[in-house]
């Protein structure tokens, strides 16, 4: 689409070929033609708020050097342009594909100074300056969010992340709002009345996606002396401020931890965390300037102990990113890992070193790893680098590859180079790119001059290629000792690639302690000779500690011992990663799922430990809802349902009591299980200890409404009726859309394609709900419709919302029908390989439905 113009001259001869050339996006030439001849860019940015209004108005005035005299493209696409001024010279310029083309004559070599007058669109959806209406009070807040190449839809700029700037921001808003940046605030003056110009300082250099802005009645929260500051809005300040004394000491000693690791002291002269209702993201690292999701802080749900320490992780991820991508940035989006998986790799690391006694690294492989695993094994996977030829097509780097598997890949490298070279070369590739950028070779280079290691196999196969390792394990014992310990790996996409590793297997006995053995795979097979003569093992597994990348499945001897032992296992590292290999057996067809649902249901009463209890819960409760017949599932959903009721009541722990509840809201579906549900949002039935939370009491209902419980139409209207906030309105939207009548998805259906008909977050709410597991053959009819939007979905949301889209509505299918139904499209639409590659990706869970249930049919 091309940008509307105030003033477009169109001129003839050697200007007009120049611009048929002008490309949509930003392809990488032209930006690696740009960064070749363009420096020291700065940005003097102004920005007029008007509350209500659909645009804001503004002028730029860009300062940049030029090493030659060529044709020079600005980007700029959706807004207006006014007047331009290129060397103080009034002078005409073409608009087209997304570019404003600034031509030879009008510029000169060395300095050059362009000001330009604009107008930038505002809405609720759909655009990088987005309006919040806050349902609570009337008020309204405006916020940026400009990754990866948005920034040119709010100003003209060169958006890309290899033309660093320095930004000097003012913005006069109304007197009631408060303003905040990158910077620190310079001055505050009234102009007209009601309104104040706040002028920011001018930033240290940085990428044009992390510049922004949030503006509206934010209340600074009350804060500990010398901790950084925390912004919220007005109508949640009562919420938010119990959260404000972790929030600030998370960040606080993230930045001494950050700051001693990478020998580098905080690179930016402030720090602020503003939590942003609605945001599409958890977070966004702005320099200086995180904007937090308001919904990842403050829980709408009672939260548990691992609640609250995924969002300290959520913190420290952003706060590693002012080091890891805001300091140094990757020079093209093709390398995003460097930046996201570096930063919840270190997010962890700081976080262990907090708190030793939080088992961290087991919840880091709970977090990342069976996420990342479960996208590697899919066709649609990518490698960590993806090779991006224009930044309009940056979006398809994000998800699990760069957010779970990169930080998964460099856990594995710490392990294979040590502890010390890999910190020591974190720190020299930090101290050679300051305030610069760099790619993945950079850092090679780095982490190989310190531990004089050659890596560059090991990076090809782990951040050039996609796919991962299957490693098996053979072992024999001649009387009681070992006589054979074997690995063998293959890649679970079926190339012959090998991939060279670094793992601890472990020898398991009943009456001694385990044996731990560090070895390196770098063939298709090796023997573990230091394992021959010991004494033979219960079991064997290759993982142990999870410091190696990839499916560790046990061998059918150690299976069989793991499952009749594994509620006894004292050790909860090695106990959560061995229920994580058997569920991998499910998906691979390997185990019965009920076989998995019976273990689940004898060994769960006693696990004390609530994430894993969390993670097996929704492991059988997938298999329930996916993997096992009808029948099986009327059968074995009692059993669970009175499981989940009594220990909601009877846990000692708190935690667990929140796990069993939430755990009884995805299993009911008797008229007894759902009779509970009802009892819990009347009062007749409590969590002991646990107060529901606006969420929880929405959760409850929604599952009685997507369940056509007789009731579920009056529990709906009276929790509507209670609860008015605009949290509220929100979560009753969601809940509408699980209505199970065709009337109620169709008007939705048409919603979700109207980017003008409701926040995003209130869209992505609804998705899962509209495409309840029970409702399958009902929203079957709009898996194609949903399909056939992709082009749109893509073009208009924001980068996670594309993913969403397909998960829900791929995954609310379990039928044979519905797998054709995606092969169809796949093998007749035409599409992008990006888009193809998501689909695959989302698919596979379909794919591995029909194809346990044809395995294990009863």
């Amino acid at each position: 689409m091309n940008s509307p113009a105030l003033f477009l001259f169109i001129f003839v001869g050697a200007v007009g070929c120049a611009l048929a050339q002008a490309p949509p996006g930003i392809p990488r030439d032209l930006a690696r033609e740009r960064a070749d001849g363009v420096s020291d860019v700065r940005y003097g940015l102004s920005f007029a708020l008007t509350p209500g209004a659909p645009n804001v108005s503004g002028e730029v005035e860009i300062r940049f050097n030029l090493r030659r005299v060529t044709p020079l493209l600005l980007d700029f696409r959706e807004g207006r342009v006014g007047s331009v001024q290129i060397n103080g010279v009034a002078t005409p310029v073409v608009v087209e594909n997304g570019h404003l083309e600034l031509f030879p004559g009008s510029l000169r070599r060395g300095e050059n100074t362009v000001r330009i007058q604009f107008v930038s669109p505002v809405a609720t959806a759909g655009t990088p300056i987005t309006r919040f209406e806050d349902r609570d009070d009337g008020s309204e807040y405006i916020y940026t969010l400009f990754v990866p190449m948005d920034a040119s839809m709010a100003f003209p700029c060169f958006d890309q992340p290899d033309l660093k700037a320095r930004f000097k921001l003012e913005v006069t808003a109304p007197e009631s709002w408060t303003v905040i940046s990158n910077a620190p605030v310079e001055s505050a003056t009234e102009t007209d009345p009601y309104q104040l110009r706040t002028i920011f300082e001018e930033t240290r250099p940085i990428s044009t996606y992390l510049f922004a802005f949030a503006a509206g009645p934010f209340r600074k929260l009350e804060e500990l002396p010398g901790m950084p500051a925390v912004y919220a809005r007005d109508s949640v300040l009562e919420r938010a401020q119990p959260e404000v004394a972790r929030l600030e000491r998370v960040t606080s000693r993230g930045m001494s931890y950050f700051a001693d690791y990478f020998a580098q002291p905080f690179p930016f002269p402030k720090y602020d965390t503003v939590l942003i209702p609605g945001l599409a993201y958890g977070g966004m690292e702005h320099a200086g300037a995180t904007f937090l999701r308001e919904e990842s802080v403050l829980f709408r749900t009672a939260p548990t102990n691992s609640d609250l320490l995924r969002r300290d992780i959520l913190v420290l991820h952003e706060l590693a990113h002012q080091w890891f991508g805001d300091l140094v940035t990757m020079r093209w989006f093709d390398d995003l890992w460097l930046k996201e998986g570096f930063a919840q790799y270190m997010a962890f690391h700081a976080l262990d070193s907090f708190e030793p006694g939080e088992d961290v690294w087991k919840r880091f492989y709970e977090s990342l790893k069976p996420a990342a695993y479960a996208i590697d094994s899919t066709l649609g996977t990518t490698p960590i680098y993806q090779d991006i030829p224009n930044l309009q097509d940056a979006k398809s780097a994000y998800g699990a590859i760069v957010y779970s598997k990169a930080p998964g890949v460099l856990k594995q490298l710490a392990f294979v180079l040590g502890a010390e070279q890999f910190r020591d070369g974190l720190r020299l590739y930090l101290k050679e790119h300051a305030y610069a950028n760099a790619e993945w070779a950079d850092l090679v280079r780095a982490l190989e001059s310190v531990s004089r290691q050659s890596l560059r196999n090991w990076a090809e196969m782990w951040i050039r290629r996609r796919g991962m390792p299957q490693v098996d394990v053979t072992w024999t014992c001649e009387g009681d000792r070992l006589s054979r310990v074997s690995l063998s790996q293959r890649d679970v996409l079926g190339t012959r690639d090998l991939w060279p590793m670094a793992t601890q297997v472990v020898l398991d006995y009943a009456n001694d302690n385990p044996v731990r053995i560090r070895v390196g795979l770098n063939g298709r097979t090796m023997e573990v000779r230091e394992a021959v003569g010991k004494p033979c093992p219960r079991f064997v597994f290759a993982n142990d500690a999870d410091f190696a990348y990839g499916r560790f499945l046990l061998d059918g001897r150690s299976r069989e011992e793991v499952m009749s032992r594994l509620g006894g296992m004292p050790d909860l590292f090695r106990r959560t990663l061995l229920w994580g290999s058997l569920w991998e057996s499910v998906r691979e067809a390997q185990l019965d799922p009920r076989a998995y649902l019976e273990l689940a249901a004898k060994l769960l009463p006693g696990e004390s430990d609530e994430a894993l209890a969390r993670s097996i819960l929704a492991r059988a409760t997938t298999a329930l809802h996916r993997y096992v017949s009808d029948e099986t599932r009327r059968r074995l959903v009692p059993g669970f349902e009175t499981l989940a009721a009594e220990r909601m009541v009877e846990s000692r722990d708190a935690d667990l009591r929140i796990v069993w509840f939430r755990a009884l809201q995805g299993l009911a579906e008797t008229p007894v299980g759902l009779g509970q549900l009802k009892d819990l949002l009347n009062g007749r039935l409590w969590v002991p200890g646990v107060e529901l939370r606006a969420l929880d009491r929405w959760n409850l209902v929604t599952a009685l409404v997507a369940m056509g419980d007789p009731d579920g139409a009056a529990v709906f209207n009276a929790e509507r009726q209670r609860d008015s906030s605009g949290d509220g309105q929100k979560y009753a939207y969601a809940a509408e859309a699980a209505r199970p009548d065709p009337e109620t998805k169709q008007e939705f259906f048409q919603e979700y394609l109207r980017t003008d008909s409701n926040p995003e977050d209130w869209i992505e709410q609804s998705l899962f709900p509209f495409n309840s597991w029970n409702q399958s053959e009902l929203t079957a009819s709009y898996l194609k419709q949903a399909l056939d939007a992709l082009p749109q979905i893509k073009s208009e949301r924001k980068i996670f919302f594309l993913e969403n889209w397909l998960d829900a509505f791929i995954y609310g299918q379990q039928s044979p029908a519905a797998q054709a139904e995606v092969r169809r499209y796949l093998d007749t639409a035409r599409m992008d390989r990006d888009l193809r590659l998501k689909i695959l990706e989302a698919a596979d869970e379909l794919d591995r439905t029909v194809a346990i249930r044809r395995k294990f049919p009863n």
